[in-house]
């Protein structure tokens, strides 16, 4: 009798369907398959800006280890969760297409700023990008998932909130009124799920590769390595972009100050022939450019929070 996939995932409404849409994939692919929904210490605490909380993986190394004591199979990830360096004896085994990497502006039901106003969001990259474009905003701390988070902001005085345009589009929330921020580059691998697995699971590593795409899978990787070569922390003001075009990777990548008053940008074109390193490459020529002087402000950021 065939063993069923156990399937590791956070337990919100957001990881659940990343979780099916994986899960469908294996059982089209004839697997058996059963999901094991895992609190992660992202969920559990609520309150603490990520930034604050001190550690890398949040919201993921509770299924890390899971996955390394071998009480599930695989994991499903919000890919720009993932730190860059996966945990020893774990390996990619998917990433699957990417949905929209945008983020959104959500205004309050009873205001329409945007400008100078009292803005809410969890992600130090989206603050500090609102920042470096609205100085003289408030930037209020919203964490939860993403029901929780629309009802905080129905509930405040606040004038409007940032989310990702993935996840309201799979929780079909967006409202009618949100504005996609052209201007705001999203954090490495926004929109990408990724499935993890044991590094000796060879089997399971076979079987993902049929809904890897490689495409995605390169464009992520790219913004991965780019965030890895500055600083490596997936709660840190950077963020990339990659896109492939007529065969030709499209970059664009930025670090901010905490507080946005410095912005360091670079935006690079090469082949997808040429862009194995790409990310490691351009994230280099930036930290030469200056941008260590702003790595090591977020850095006693950091400590001083």
């Amino acid at each position: 009798m065939q063993q069923a996939i156990r399937i590791g995932t956070r337990d919100s409404k957001l990881a659940l369907w990343q979780a099916h849409t994986v899960q469908a994939l294996l059982e089209e692919n004839g697997a058996k398959t059963e999901l094991v929904p895992v609190k992660s210490e992202g969920d559990l605490d609520l309150v603490t800006p990520l930034y604050a909380m001190g550690v890398q993986g949040v919201f993921t190394k509770g299924l890390d280890a899971f996955l390394l004591s071998n009480k599930i199979d695989i994991a499903v990830h919000s890919l720009k969760d993932v730190p860059t360096q996966l945990a020893v004896g774990l390996a990619q085994a998917a990433v699957l297409p990417r949905a929209s990497y945008k983020d959104l502006f959500v205004p309050h039901p009873h205001s329409s700023a945007m400008g100078t106003a009292k803005i809410a969001t969890g992600s130090i990259r989206r603050r500090a990008q609102w920042l470096h474009q609205y100085p003289g905003s408030t930037i209020e701390n919203l964490r939860g998932n993403v029901q929780t988070r629309m009802r905080k902001l129905e509930e405040s005085d606040w004038d409007g909130a940032i989310f990702a345009a993935a996840g309201l589009d799979r929780m079909e929330m967006r409202p009618a009124n949100a504005i996609e921020l052209d201007w705001m580059l999203p954090a490495p691998a926004q929109g990408a799920v990724m499935v993890a697995c044991r590094a000796e699971s060879t089997d399971l590593l076979t079987l993902c590769k049929r809904f890897n795409d490689e495409q995605t899978a390169l464009c992520v990787q790219i913004e991965r390595d780019f965030l890895r070569s500055l600083m490596g922390g997936c709660s840190t003001p950077i963020s990339a972009l990659a896109e492939i075009v007529d065969n030709e990777i499209h970059f664009k990548g930025n670090i901010l100050s905490v507080d946005g008053s410095q912005k360091m940008e670079i935006q690079k074109t090469c082949s997808v022939a040429e862009a194995k390193d790409a990310g490691i490459v351009w994230g280099k020529e930036l930290l030469q450019k200056g941008a260590d002087i702003i790595v090591e402000s977020i850095r006693n950021f950091g400590q001083n929070s």
